[in-house]
């Protein structure tokens, strides 16, 4: 603080008057800060860093229902930052050996039965992912919530009896996403995403993502259950759960290769 400015400067002004200005500042302060807290895109930066770290590893199972059966699969999963992911099939036995690969914006996927490496262009990335109520893009994320949307606060919601930022995400022009708009509801005390919306370009809701069974896993707390419901087909949902997980492993980015995926275990 420079003292002489208040003697100097400031010495003609009327009495009452330094105050009121000090208190104008100090809430301005704070009116400033509030708005930095709540800036939309730093918070789902945060969420999405507490749930993927520097890099991850992953054990999953993954339910898919219908109203008249269910199918279960087992997975690993590798992630480096947001450009490189790999995730193995290891359960059942026909499917076991799958597995997909994403290096930035390009996928592949690695059938073991027929022993061929299939491109996957974007086109495929709104198709359903192993049968799954998630697709493609829901798995690997091609797009990114970061770069390729445009992001704004809504009100504040209640979920699971925990209070959650509700932020609308509208794609960039040109952007290569699949949704015409998502919806993301993150709790503002641990930066945990509770619910997702999914919706077309035409504004129809098209699937629904919740989080259960918040716990502490690798370190976290996280929810260790997904359940995506796609809202047009009654009886149906898949149901992901992080059985265990590791956060910031020091792994190579040579490790995500189309050469590795065909023989990862």
């Amino acid at each position: 603080m420079r003292l002489g400015f208040i003697g100097g400067t400031c010495k003609n002004l009327k009495i009452g008057v330094l105050p009121k200005m000090m208190i104008v500042v100090f809430f301005g302060v704070l009116v400033s800060s509030s708005v930095f807290a709540q800036n939309p895109t730093e918070i789902i930066r945060k969420a999405e860093d507490k749930l993927q770290g520097n890099s991850n590893f992953a054990e999953i199972s993954m339910t898919i229902v219908r109203p008249d059966w269910s199918r279960e699969m087992t997975m690993k999963s590798w992630s480096k930052g947001t450009d490189l992911s790999l995730i193995l099939v290891t359960s059942p036995a026909r499917d076991k050996g799958t597995a997909f690969l994403k290096r930035s914006k390009e996928m592949w996927n690695w059938q073991a039965s027929i022993e061929r490496v299939i491109k996957l262009p974007p086109s495929m990335m709104m198709q359903s992912w192993m049968g799954s109520d998630f697709t493609n893009d829901d798995l690997v994320k091609e797009s990114s919530t970061i770069n390729d949307y445009n992001h704004k606060m809504l009100s504040d919601s209640t979920i699971d009896g925990r209070i959650c930022y509700q932020i609308e995400l509208i794609p960039k022009e040109d952007a290569p996403v699949v949704w015409g708009k998502l919806l993301l509801w993150i709790d503002k005390a641990d930066y945990i995403q509770m619910m997702s919306k999914m919706y077309d370009e035409d504004g129809y809701l098209v699937n629904t993502m919740r989080g259960y069974d918040i716990k502490e896993i690798g370190g976290r707390t996280l929810p260790t259950k997904l359940e995506m419901i796609p809202a047009d087909e009654e009886g149906h949902k898949t149901v992901i759960e992080y059985k265990s997980m590791e956060f910031d492993i020091d792994i190579a980015d040579e490790f995500f290769s189309i050469q590795n995926m065909k023989r990862v275990r």
